[in-house]
């Protein structure tokens, strides 16, 4: 949920939070983030680590983070995100506080809190970032959907049973059910 200020947020009051407290920034707005609950932790921490088993396989050099991890969408002060999952191929982007620019996926798990920012807002600050591939996990309803945002469209509707095609990776399928086993 957004803080209702006539004041425009940066950065620094993202770091002076008490803590334990997170928070996101978008356009200088601060949108207060509730703690995940254990199936939500259960999805990222398993794509967490498919999605590095992959790319180790492969001999890949992107690199996976799972939130907290801060993304720094436009490279200014007025914009700090923490993806559930970020994978960032392009090293240069990378430092000690996090991704400066665009990462090459993001996924977000979605929960009742936080469906109209991830359907609405991220998305469209996603694709307008450079964001090359987003995915929307639905705990919920068991659906996936990726949107391919180099062709600025939605892939699929993917139900947990079904394999999901990576956009970024033509040879890698998730399957939420046998994932989440």
């Amino acid at each position: 949920m957004p803080l209702q200020n006539e004041n425009t947020y940066t950065t620094e009051y993202i770091y002076n939070l008490p803590e334990g407290q997170r928070a996101e920034l978008i356009n200088g707005v601060v949108y207060n983030m509730a703690p995940p609950n254990r199936l939500h932790q259960d999805i990222v921490m398993s794509l967490s680590v498919e999605i590095c088993d992959y790319i180790k396989k492969k001999g890949g050099s992107c690199k996976v983070y799972p939130a907290p991890f801060a993304v720094f969408l436009n490279m200014d002060n007025k914009t700090y995100v923490e993806p559930d999952i970020s994978v960032i191929c392009d090293k240069d982007k990378l430092d000690d506080r996090g991704c400066n620019g665009a990462p090459d996926w993001i996924i977000e798990v979605v929960s009742p809190a936080t469906k109209r920012m991830d359907y609405g807002i991220k998305l469209f600050k996603y694709r307008t970032a450079g964001v090359r591939e987003y995915w929307i996990v639905n705990p919920l309803n068991h659906t996936v959907n990726v949107y391919d945002l180099i062709t600025n469209e939605l892939t699929d509707q993917y139900s947990f049973d079904d394999d999901i095609p990576v956009c970024i990776y033509k040879d890698l399928k998730i399957n939420f059910t046998s994932l989440l086993r």
